[in-house]
This record gives C-alpha cells, sequence and structure tokens, in this order.
C-alpha cells in the first residue's frame, strides 16, 4: 500500500501556501472547516497588513475578522489567531515553538496543526496529520476503527514506520483529497484497488498505469512537484 502511494505520489507538498513557521500556523488555523484553496486565496492579504506575531495580536479584532471571513467561523478564527500570536509573543519571545508540547500550549492549536507544523515546517515526525481525508483513508484501508483522530493517530503510527510518517501521511491524506474522495470514491482508477478492502467495481488497467494518472492529478492540483 505504501510502495504504491510513493509510486502515486513520489513528492507530496503542502498546499497551504507559506513562507516561514508563523505563516504556516496561522494557514493551518483557518483552514478549519475551509479549504487550502481558500485559505490560500485569504492570507496573502492577511500577512501584507500583519506578517508578524505582534502586529497581528496588536490588530483590531473587527479588521482581522474581516480579514478572515470567507474561512468561515470568522469570528472564531480571528479570536484563535490573535489570541495564539500574542501567546507566541509573550511565552516564546515572538518565535513559534518546535516541540509538540509548547505547540499545543498555543490557542486553536489542536494535534492536527501541530503535526502540520512540526511535519512540513521543520521535518520533525512526532506524529501522522490527521485530518477528514486521513481519517476516511484509515477506515476505508482497514487501518482503522478508531473515530477520534487521536485514536486514529495512535494506530497509523503504529503500522507505519516512523521514517515514513511525515510523506506516507502527506500521501494518504492527498490521495483522500484527489482519488478516494468522501461521496464518490473513484475505485476504478485507483492504484491500491488490489490492496483496500473497501474496494468496488473492476480496476482499469495495471496499478501502475493508476498510479502515474493519480501522480498527473495531483500534480495538476498542485499537491506535488
Amino acid at each position: 500500500m505504501l510502495h504504491r502511494l510513493l509510486i502515486a505520489i513520489p513528492n507530496p507538498v503542502c498546499e497551504i501556501d507559506h513562507s516561514d513557521l508563523f505563516s504556516l500556523l496561522i494557514g493551518t488555523i483557518l483552514s478549519a472547516q475551509s479549504t487550502d484553496k481558500m485559505i490560500n486565496t485569504v492570507t496573502p492579504a492577511l500577512f501584507a497588513r500583519w506578517p508578524t506575531p505582534a502586529l497581528l495580536a496588536a490588530a483590531p479584532r473587527a479588521q482581522v475578522e474581516q480579514a478572515v471571513f470567507r474561512t468561515g467561523f470568522f469570528r472564531n478564527k480571528a479570536k484563535a489567531i490573535m489570541e495564539c500570536s500574542q501567546m507566541l509573543v509573550d511565552r516564546f519571545g515572538g518565535v513559534v515553538p518546535r516541540t509538540m508540547d509548547e505547540l499545543l500550549q498555543l490557542p486553536g492549536v489542536a494535534r492536527k496543526t501541530a503535526n502540520v507544523v512540526l511535519g512540513v515546517g521543520c521535518r520533525i515526525a512526532e506524529g501522522i496529520v490527521v485530518d477528514t481525508h486521513v481519517t476516511r483513508m484509515a477506515q476505508r484501508l482497514g487501518l482503522s476503527e478508531q473515530q477520534k483522530p487521536p485514536n486514529i493517530e495512535q494506530d497509523l503510527c503504529a503500522a507505519i514506520p516512523q521514517d515514513q510518517w511525515l510523506d506516507a501521511g502527506a500521501r494518504i491524506q492527498l490521495h483522500g483529497r484527489y482519488v478516494c474522495l468522501a461521496k464518490d470514491p473513484q475505485c476504478g482508477v485507483c492504484p491500491l484497488h488490489e490492496v483496500c478492502p473497501s474496494r468496488v467495481g473492476v480496476p482499469q488497467g495495471s496499478w501502475q498505469v493508476r498510479a502515474a494518472h493519480e501522480q498527473q492529478l495531483v500534480e495538476s492540483r498542485g499537491g506535488a512537484r
């Protein structure tokens, strides 16, 4: 399963545009109940106005709410990113910390966001990012029967070697985002068809052909290079 995903998505990348750990952190907080594509349309203007934790923490709340309005739940998100920025200033000298324990102290940050910051921004494998796509994939692939993200993450970390947590986790996420869709999984063109306990229908061509198709699809959407 991991080998086929490696062939299909050899070089996964984070689809949240960012220039540093701070922009990655804030962008990931904002991505809850939204899409990376939407976040990437909002954050350039946000960071143009308030590029540092100190500036964002001191910004007028109403202006921040307006800036993040299109991401959904804008009041809660504005509050979270401003309080997160304030704690970065007060407790961490304006620098995004690089440990799981410290990141989890920040408002708006749970393990998913912390794993994104550590994994994407620092290449530190503390765990595996579990979002809605990874949750669905873990269950369909028979890797976890759990419902809560922390428990799913535990199962995935037990099943996947730690040196593959970052990239394998990213591949699982992208596969769920572009092939193993929530409402209409593309089983016929899925390179995992033969090894997936949830498969339906008949595969189209060899798994290598299907992997090449997925590679082109994901790269065209910006999820790999």
